[in-house]
């Protein structure tokens, strides 16, 4: 009976203890049985706080000082040109609008995904097309109707900056029509961003299929590494397989399901924050008005002075020509995530 009544004590004094670190906002692990009695989460349970902390085992708590209030996303489209450069099949080997509509499936339900487990972000989400066919526009407008986010679609008129883009480029060859609309749309997306966003925005094109954790995962480690270093970051979604053809000094960093390495090339699609946008606008202009060799020179030259991460392994896949090294991330089945995103 003796017995009985320590043990009621014991449990009486530890449900006073878990209340009290409760209230100083300290958190308690079990080491034996992976649980966290603070907040009533096992292990393997997210246990960060959104604006709050970032917890991550064993190096325990970050406080978050770099709160993210606000995501842009804005998703360039264009379901009339396969390719910008190139006449190869892609992977999957489907038609364009197909990559357009799944990739846009995969933002809209990875935005979902962070807006309910983010709930006090706000989310918005442009579509800034160029020139895709009528039928194609419908779909897309179908999408963003039954994405129960903030959504508009911009349709572009290439002619508005027609004499902003210089028609001889870097190689000394003339730029192609399908480039210029390309370079237009990324001119258009910086603008809204410039004028709209006001925290984070993603920038990214309609080839790029991501996994259902992959904005809420960018959230997170947004947070997290800017608190740790005190900076603005830049965020690439995807693992480029040609970047490890390379032997380059770099920094790895843990973020919420992730780890993160330092990378000084990436493609146009990128996660970053107005600052930078504002930070280092000519250089974000100047791809949009001269065909640089390679045509992300100026992002490679803003990755000289700021940091930009890449996850490993990815979280979301290039669909980009079969035998492509920006292509196909490893470690990953991407067949699976393609295949979760055709119902659109």
């Amino acid at each position: 009976m003796k017995k009985q009544n320590s043990q009621i004590r014991t449990n009486f004094f530890k449900k006073i203890f878990i209340k009290i670190c409760r209230i100083c906002g300290y958190e308690i692990i079990d080491q034996s049985n992976f649980y966290v009695p603070t907040q009533g989460k096992n292990l393997n349970e997210n246990l960060s706080i959104q604006g709050e902390k970032s917890i991550t085992l064993p190096l325990g708590e970050t406080r978050i000082s770099r709160k993210v209030n606000t995501l842009t996303v804005i998703f360039r489209s264009c379901t009339s040109v396969n390719m910008l450069t190139q006449n190869k099949k892609r992977l999957f080997d489907k038609n364009k609008s197909e990559y357009t509509f799944r990739s846009l499936n995969s933002v809209i339900k990875s935005l979902n995904r962070a807006k309910l487990v983010l709930p006090k972000i706000k989310f918005d989400l442009i579509v800034v097309d160029i020139n895709s066919e009528k039928n194609d526009i419908e779909q897309i407008k179908k999408q963003l109707d039954k994405s129960n986010l903030k959504n508009s679609i911009i349709s572009l008129n290439v002619k508005e900056f027609l004499n902003n883009i210089k028609n001889i480029n870097a190689k000394k060859e003339k730029v192609t029509e399908n480039q210029i609309s390309n370079m237009a749309a990324l001119h258009k997306s910086f603008l809204v961003a410039k004028d709209q966003c006001n925290d984070l925005v993603y920038f990214v094109e309609d080839d790029y299929v991501h996994q259902l954790d992959s904005i809420y995962e960018m959230i997170f480690t947004y947070e997290r590494i800017s608190s740790q270093m005190n900076r603005e970051l830049i965020i690439c979604p995807t693992d480029y397989p040609y970047l490890y053809t390379k032997v380059d000094a770099t920094n790895i960093f843990l973020g919420s399901n992730k780890h993160w390495r330092k990378v000084e090339e990436t493609l146009c699609t990128f996660l970053t924050s107005k600052i930078i946008l504002h930070k280092h606008w000519e250089k974000f202009i100047s791809m949009c008005q001269f065909e640089h060799y390679p045509f992300e020179q100026p992002l490679h030259d803003i990755y000289k002075s700021e940091y930009c991460l890449s996850p490993m392994p990815s979280l979301a896949l290039h669909c980009t020509n079969i035998n492509s090294v920006f292509g196909l991330s490893p470690n990953i089945n991407w067949e699976k995530v393609w295949e979760e995103n055709k119902n659109y």
